[in-house]
């Protein structure tokens, strides 16, 4: 598939929608105009790419609806620089909007075939995180912490430890909390031992899996 003059148009329709729904962070909007989701999706789905809603790719797994991947990246506040933890690749789409914000994205996908696929892409497509990694999200990247910023993808029952101590001080990490349905959790680490926690809105992400890597 081609970028065109067609897919940037519906990408700006795309951003205007997002806008409208209370993301305004104009970096992040800038982004979503950029990044062409519509490459991260089987051809035969195309028509489905510039709308705002989540859509199923490999191993039983979605590309999130653009809306929640806005809304959670400008929570993070990201600055060119910094050091970001993804968990949960998924088709790559978040990585790229992360890696448009200039952001150093270290990356871990458990899902074999959609580790394999997405890094196949990356390559193809010339995206270059720092690190992607097959592995459980659970544990985090701890040989190569700390973070400025950690973003998970999926849905935790609870915040995993592990992420939670390798956030640099000043640190940030957005993470869906909940079983069923989620509330998006910022939670920042004050100090080497207090963490501050702010609660966001309702979603439903696919579930974070452990053990396994």
């Amino acid at each position: 598939m081609r970028d065109t003059l067609k897919h940037r148009g519906k990408r700006n329709q795309l951003a205007d929608t997002i806008a409208s729904k209370g993301v305004t962070d104009k970096a992040v909007l800038d982004a979503i105009r950029s990044v062409p989701r519509h490459l991260f999706m089987d051809s035969s789905f195309e028509d489905h790419a510039y709308q705002d809603k989540a859509f199923p790719i490999a191993a039983e797994q979605t590309i999130s609806q653009p809306y929640t991947v806005a809304y959670q990246t400008a929570l993070l506040g990201i600055k060119p620089g910094d050091k970001v933890l993804e968990i949960g690749t998924g088709s790559g789409y978040q990585t790229a909007v992360l890696l448009h914000l200039k952001a150093r994205v270290y990356t871990v996908e458990r899902q074999l075939e959609l580790f394999k696929k997405t890094n196949l892409f990356f390559r193809r497509m010339g995206y270059r995180p720092k690190k992607f990694v097959f592995g459980d999200g659970y544990k985090g990247l701890p040989d190569e912490a700390p973070f400025d910023a950690i973003i998970v993808t999926a849905g935790a029952p609870w915040v995993p430890r592990p992420l939670m101590s390798q956030l640099a001080i000043g640190g940030r990490m957005v993470i869906p909390v909940g079983e069923e349905d989620q509330t998006m959790m910022l939670i920042r680490r004050a100090s080497e031992t207090e963490f501050e926690r702010q609660a966001g809105g309702a979603f439903r992400f696919v579930p974070l899996l452990e053990d396994k890597g």
